[in-house]
């Protein structure tokens, strides 16, 4: 054999094995690209603009990672699609987050979802019930006989709608009428007499409240501590609808809080979710920008209001922040 075949030989033999080893790497170089869907909620909704504005915030602190925003049902639907691994990152409720933990079958959760990581408290909801001027009703206890709307079934609302009324001493059985309705139809049945009160579970100054009191006189149900403290959850904490919120709402009125939560699972990284946590609360401008709730966005009340564990990454993140110990 010649010098000049062995040489040729052992080039072929050099290429071959470059060529292996470059489509064997490649299956792992794939494997490392991250993939961050964000699951939020309606797109007429706060979760949905908000993701889209954490979508670009993952996409400058993530540059290797192909980021999603998924409009959904929002609170129960993402909280299962999480579970399942069809999202690294969700909107939702507190109360919705606390009932996933342990598995409350009438709020949708067929299991406790044990693979669920909290990451962040954000912004609070609150729970406001507003009923025409002419329907006579000023008190919980008026409610009893009266139409009301609680929002979409299994909905966030109508979780809230079942526990508040539950704490208040009523069914759904107590009602004339109970219709399951967006905010914006109930508006419209209420503006039409066919409906004499709603229940929303939304930001102060929601629009379709503000149409509604711009439209027929409205009465802000209040909502006392002690019905707040019969809930049960800690998820519920009183809190006041601050004076002319509302066209006609001259005072503050009591009624319940509820904050809501960016959650993960144990399968994302713990550095993916570290840099999505800091990345946050680092970019809160750009929220608010995307909505005027993420002002209600604070660091140093992101770790209270849930007992679901909180995920390492975000652990890290406020330990470096001195909000954990």
């Amino acid at each position: 054999m010649t010098d000049r075949f062995l040489d040729t030989r052992r080039r072929a033999v050099v290429l071959a094995s470059t060529a292996g080893a470059a489509l064997l790497a490649a299956p792992r170089a794939f494997a490392q690209q991250k993939f961050i869907n964000v699951l939020t909620g309606g797109q007429s909704g706060v979760y949905y603009p908000l993701g889209v504005a954490l979508s670009q915030v993952y996409t400058k602190v993530l540059p290797n990672a192909k980021v999603t925003v998924q409009a959904t049902k929002a609170s129960a639907e993402n909280l299962n699609l999480l579970e399942a691994g069809r999202g690294e990152i969700a909107f939702t409720l507190a109360d919705a987050l606390s009932d996933a933990w342990k598995g409350e079958k009438e709020a949708g959760f067929n299991a406790p979802l044990k693979k669920l990581r909290a990451v962040a408290g954000i912004y609070p909801n609150y729970i406001q019930i507003v009923a025409s001027g002419a329907s006579g009703i000023r008190t919980l206890a008026d409610l009893k006989g009266k139409r009301i709307s609680v929002g979409a079934p299994k909905s966030g609302t109508e979780l809230n709608a079942r526990a508040v009324l539950k704490a208040a001493g009523l069914t759904y059985a107590d009602f004339a009428k109970v219709e399951y309705l967006a905010f914006g139809e109930s508006v419209e049945l209420m503006k039409n007499r066919q409906l004499d009160v709603t229940l929303q579970s939304a930001g102060l100054g929601v629009a379709s409240i503000r149409d509604l009191a711009t439209s027929v006189p409205i009465v802000v149900v209040p909502i006392p501590p002690d019905v707040v403290s019969k809930v049960g959850d800690p998820a519920y904490q009183p809190a006041p609808i601050p004076a002319n919120t509302y066209t006609g709402q001259t005072a503050d009125v009591p009624t319940v809080a509820i904050k809501n939560f960016l959650v993960s699972h144990e399968g994302v990284d713990a550095d993916t979710v570290y840099a999505m946590t800091k990345g946050m609360f680092d970019n809160l401008d750009s929220l608010v920008a995307a909505h005027n709730a993420a002002k209600g966005i604070k660091r140093e009340t992101a770790t209270t209001g849930t007992t679901v564990t909180f995920h390492p990454g975000a652990v890290r993140y406020y330990k470096e922040a001195g909000l954990m110990k």
